[in-house]
């Protein structure tokens, strides 16, 4: 098992200017680990992570898109699977962060703890990729990889449930306009490229 925060200290590596878009836990941590104005913030909606990534991917063809969702998170919207595979974005890398808790709610248990194979879900929906992880060598090793296939690629990280950050969610860098006008001023250029 691995822990989140290895796992975004991996990806935040190589990011490369791709657009991010984190719900919940995995905000709040991804926001410590590489707070950038091309950080979509995904809170508010449970499940609808994966469905914003979905519209930035197909808005921004040229542009990579990495969503972190969580196994709650994606439980709330399975038909998410489908429906991105059906649009088959070639920029869009979908993580999960597998805990088996809704971490963000009290870390009550997800239904099937355990038991269930969200990469073997994605496969199944249509994804050009799916893989699922619980070393960090193995994931650290295969990243590039990852980001640089035709997607769209989906991998569940097998992680610890950790000690969750603060959930202040009257975070200026939430909600604010401000926030908002940041990450569009941060997209605006990137549109011109589209």
């Amino acid at each position: 098992m691995m822990q989140r925060m290895a796992c975004f200290e991996k990806i935040a590596a190589v990011r490369n200017g791709a657009i991010v878009v984190a719900t919940y836990t995995s905000a709040f941590e991804w926001h410590r680990v590489d707070p950038d104005p091309l950080n979509f913030v995904s809170v508010g909606a449970m499940g609808q992570a994966s469905s914003h990534a979905l519209g930035l991917a197909i808005g921004l063809p040229d542009q990579k898109i990495i969503v972190l969702d969580g196994d709650g998170s994606l439980l709330m919207n399975l038909s998410t699977l489908t429906t991105i595979a059906n649009a088959a974005p070639k920029n869009l890398v979908h993580f999960v962060v597998e805990n088996g808790t809704y971490e963000a709610n009290g870390g009550h248990p997800t239904p099937a703890q355990g038991r269930t194979d969200f990469a073997g879900m994605a496969a199944a929906a249509g994804y050009a990729e799916a893989h699922s992880y619980e070393g960090l060598n193995q994931f650290a090793a295969d990243l590039p990889a990852l980001l640089s296939a035709p997607g769209p690629v989906f991998a569940a990280l097998k992680v610890e449930p950790g000690d969750a950050p603060p959930l202040n969610y009257d975070y200026k860098w939430l909600h604010s306009a401000d926030r908002r006008r940041e990450f569009r001023d941060a997209v605006r250029p990137l549109l011109k490229k589209s």
